[in-house]
């Protein structure tokens, strides 16, 4: 639009120029101020013209080059880019975008689940031209991708319980979602990156009962492991008691008269050796063993 302004008005300088020029020969006007500012509006009328040969698309973006309803397959990369001054040029961001959604979804059971997921995604490079002439005023986040993505995730959803949800399933359910939404819309040319699971409000009965149920089953763990502690403890005593019952029946086994007798012999002998004052009176205990009388 500024190139066809631009060459009219350069146009239409010349003319008036040309009107001017037979003025200044008929009244003998001074020809170099007239010329000088002919020349300067056709310079700076120039500049402009040669100026819409160029496009600068800005980083993260494509351009649609849309001649006159003809469109372009190829899209022009960002950058400065050369392009029929005719020729509108239409960018659309490549860049990740996130759109949130908060909903209330069923589960299997039919109960109402508070769902708040986002949906990371960007628009196929190769597919912006698709999208501009396909989708009505290239607005495919509203027409596209947010209708696919509320209707995906009340499907998938539906397919899991709520109680599952509490827990370990909702990072299965962000990937079903992400799979399910891939698939739906990369033939329209967006691309789903990830679809993070933000938040899953359960009905306050049945998280009070999940609760209940944990600490339960967590008791019930405890008690377990209390059980195996004295089960254990139990064992090493009746082991110990059987190596000391062994241990007393080895030892009573070698134990004899003789022995024993043998045995006051030897402290006998010390005792006579002792330095200690004392009085050994030999034969005079049981056995024949000595009986020792202190004299302190």
């Amino acid at each position: 639009m500024i190139f066809v302004l631009s060459v009219l008005a350069i146009i239409i300088a010349l003319i008036v120029w040309q009107s001017a020029l037979k003025k200044v020969r008929q009244n003998n006007i001074a020809f170099k101020p007239i010329a000088r500012a002919g020349i300067l509006a056709a310079g700076v009328l120039g500049i402009i013209i040669l100026l819409q040969f160029f496009t600068q698309v800005p980083a993260g973006h494509v351009g649609v080059v849309d001649f006159f309803g003809v469109v372009s397959e190829k899209t022009l990369p960002s950058g400065i880019n050369i392009v029929n001054p005719l020729a509108r040029v239409i960018k659309y961001s490549i860049q990740t975008k996130e759109h949130k959604e908060t909903m209330q979804v069923l589960s299997r059971e039919g109960l109402t689940i508070g769902l708040e997921v986002s949906a990371l995604y960007r628009l196929n490079p190769d597919s912006a031209a698709r999208v501009y002439k396909t989708v009505a005023g290239g607005d495919y986040e509203t027409i596209i991708l947010v209708p696919q993505f509320r209707s995906i995730c009340r499907a998938v959803t539906a397919s899991f319980q709520a109680s599952a949800l509490y827990s370990t399933e909702r990072e299965r359910l962000g990937s079903s979602i992400q799979e399910e939404l891939a698939k739906t819309v990369a033939s329209r040319g967006v691309i789903i990156e990830n679809t993070p699971i933000r938040n899953v409000a359960l009905p306050i009965q049945l998280t009070e009962a999940i609760e209940q149920k944990q600490r339960a089953d967590q008791e019930s763990q405890r008690m377990e492991f209390i059980l195996t502690k004295e089960k254990q403890e139990a064992d090493r005593k009746r082991i110990e008691a059987k190596g000391i019952a062994d241990f007393q029946t080895i030892v009573a086994a070698g134990i004899s008269e003789n022995l024993l007798r043998w045995k006051g012999i030897e402290a006998t002998e010390k005792l006579a050796n002792s330095q200690n004052t004392k009085v050994i009176i030999v034969g005079a205990g049981k056995d024949g063993l000595p009986i020792i009388l202190d004299t302190k």
